[in-house]
């Protein structure tokens, strides 16, 4: 793997540390879920009427990734309703990685080399080991269920785009349609929470999109890189978001203990060093 697609998506995942950082503070994470989906749904909406369409073969995946993200948007919200952010993050990030490596082979026929298992293996190692103390402490059976379909469904998505954006032959135009399509997730939220939106502080629907917008580029990055590198291997380097989160807790918030997220931060780098040497 070269070095720019590994910054590349590192710098993806930063994105996504960065706005699940913004939306922490967020009083409501369905409505906030809503408006970080409204987020995407702006800027797609101008990319659409800009661009051209991407191949006719690649909007299945558009629509099936649609579909897909629904089932993500509904687990993730019960899980939150059981868990903290601290508990159902992790496990639903952590074993992304490995499934969508799992899903490659299956169904791309892409196969990676033992070196690269460990590598991701090391990585999701890290990110079970930046909340380690948190998920030791106890965990309801429910969160955990929602927080492992929650993984579920992003390795889904994960690899249902990352075989459409390959067929698109537009990057760029793949990956607005996938933002405009978020319209059906801020439709259903919308209509749920119709009677409480208009009370919405502005500031909640400021940090909220603003939070969407800045999550659509690291979408967007990623995707990118889905088109030069094996999906499993993106993926575990996507996933270090958690890690990142952890660190700019630690640093800017005063969260959690220096040692574990320097630990979880060194098994991290050693993840991606290996894999990037592997593939």
């Amino acid at each position: 793997m070269s070095l720019s697609v590994i910054l590349i998506v590192l710098l993806a995942a930063v994105l996504h540390a960065t706005w699940n950082t913004i939306v922490k503070t967020a009083a409501d994470g369905a409505i906030t879920l809503g408006l970080v989906a409204l987020g995407h749904v702006l800027p797609g909406t101008v990319m659409v009427l800009l661009l051209p369409l991407p191949s006719a073969e690649s909007f299945p995946y558009i629509l099936l990734t649609t579909v897909i993200q629904f089932g993500y948007f509904y687990t993730l919200c019960q899980g939150y309703k059981f868990g903290d952010l601290s508990v159902v993050y992790p496990i639903a990030r952590g074993i992304v990685p490995a499934l969508v490596s799992l899903w490659a082979a299956l169904f791309v026929g892409e196969y990676l080399p033992f070196q690269a298992w460990v590598g991701i293996g090391l990585i999701a190692l890290g990110i079970i080991f930046s909340s380690w103390s948190v998920l030791r402490s106890g965990i309801k059976k429910r969160a955990v269920g929602f927080a492992i379909a929650t993984g579920i469904f992003i390795s889904g998505y994960s690899l249902t785009d990352g075989i459409g954006v390959r067929l698109s032959g537009n990057t760029l135009s793949y990956w607005a349609w996938g933002a405009l399509l978020n319209i059906f997730v801020v439709m259903f939220l919308g209509m749920r929470y119709r009677a409480v939106l208009p009370h919405m502080p502005a500031r909640t629907w400021v940090i909220g999109v603003a939070g969407g917008m800045v999550s659509m580029v690291a979408y967007g990055l990623v995707l990118y890189a889905k088109n030069f590198a094996p999906l499993g291997a993106v993926s575990a380097l996507r996933e270090t978001s958690v890690i990142f989160a952890a660190l700019i807790g630690f640093v800017f918030l005063k969260e959690g203990y220096w040692a574990r997220r320097l630990t979880a931060a060194i098994l991290m780098v050693a993840g991606v060093t290996t894999l990037s040497l592997a593939v």
